[in-house]
């Protein structure tokens, strides 16, 4: 959005939550769950291509790690192998690329694993789908 005070929410588990921010001109917000499959289908380049260009920037947030993130032969096969490690799925990894290739010039990562962190988060994988989940909000300020 680039409508000041418009309130955003994205919940997320265990996949990434990305926040990408136009950094001049008219401000403008993107919120994105950033999953394997919203990674191998794009989502990172859809929301970028939203904000119109211009400098951005992009938050990457806690996620399932690369030391939790198990992945069968079929995902990993849509990644690059440099994003896999024995049988792991780096996504901290994989959204920064996507953010990099999209043309985000500054990303800052939280490289925190929801599963291995129950005392800070929820996490699908650790819990069975049993769980709760945790969120981003933003909202464009009033200039």
């Amino acid at each position: 959005s680039a409508e000041p005070s418009v309130r955003m929410l994205k919940l997320t588990a265990d996949c990434v939550p990305v926040a990408v921010a136009r950094a001049e001109g008219k401000p403008a917000l993107a919120l994105l769950h950033a999953g394997w499959r919203g990674l191998a289908e794009g989502i990172v380049a859809a929301g970028v291509a939203v904000l119109g260009g211009g400098r951005l920037a992009a938050a990457v947030g806690p996620a399932i790690g690369p030391c939790c993130y198990e992945v069968g032969p079929e995902v990993a096969a849509l990644f690059d192998a440099g994003l896999i490690r024995g049988r792991n799925l780096d996504l901290w990894s994989a959204t920064e690329r996507a953010l990099r290739a999209a043309g985000v010039e500054r990303v800052e990562r939280f490289d925190l694993c929801t599963a291995c962190h129950p005392e800070l988060f929820f996490s699908h994988r650790r819990d069975a789908g049993r769980t709760g989940r945790q969120g981003v909000i933003g909202l464009v300020a009033a200039g």
